[in-house]
């Protein structure tokens, strides 16, 4: 089944979002690099390729069923933090963004009967609660650490295991 109209529309806004997601990943790992916490800088840049990596897999649902992906105006929010918590936050809040925006698309999917959408859309909410959950798990525990040094050094060196592909180093 084709991709076209209203949903096709949706599908290369979410596209341009998540790229949006990725951009907005990219400046909060610059924000921790220049507080010297390349753990955590790091966790960031591989936020921001699995963000690219969501973008793709729209594309490709869109090329599939002859649709053209059209990439626009990408408006990354300036993201200015001077603390782990604050950089955290602003991922929390990006992400629940994005979640609602894959509810708007299931929802847009449910009205033009267009079952051919569920399985990439499915995948995508069950994503956004993991993704949801983990950067406010994250938040838990910098609230509990604070701004304290050593907290924040193990942290970073745990975050700071994983892996682009959002795996941890450990689990290779």
């Amino acid at each position: 089944m084709e991709l076209t109209g209203k949903l096709e529309t949706a599908f290369n806004d979410q596209v341009t979002l998540e790229l949006e997601a990725s951009v907005v990943y990219r400046q909060l790992a610059i924000e921790m690099d220049m507080r010297d916490l390349p753990g955590i800088a790091g966790w960031f840049r591989a936020q921001s390729d699995e963000e690219t990596v969501h973008a793709e897999k729209f594309i490709a649902h869109m090329t599939d069923r002859d649709s053209k992906p059209q990439i626009g105006d990408i408006n990354a929010p300036k993201v200015g933090t001077t603390t782990v918590l604050e950089a955290f936050e602003a991922s929390l809040a990006h992400e629940k963004k994005v979640s609602e925006a894959i509810r708007n698309l299931y929802r847009l999917a449910q009205q033009e009967g267009d079952i051919d959408a569920f399985p990439l859309l499915n995948w995508f909410v069950s994503e956004q609660l993991e993704e949801e959950a983990s950067v406010a798990e994250i938040i838990g525990r910098v609230k509990l650490i604070s701004e304290d040094g050593n907290g924040l050094l193990r942290l970073d060196a745990e975050l700071g295991s994983r892996t682009s592909n959002g795996t941890t180093a450990d689990s290779e």
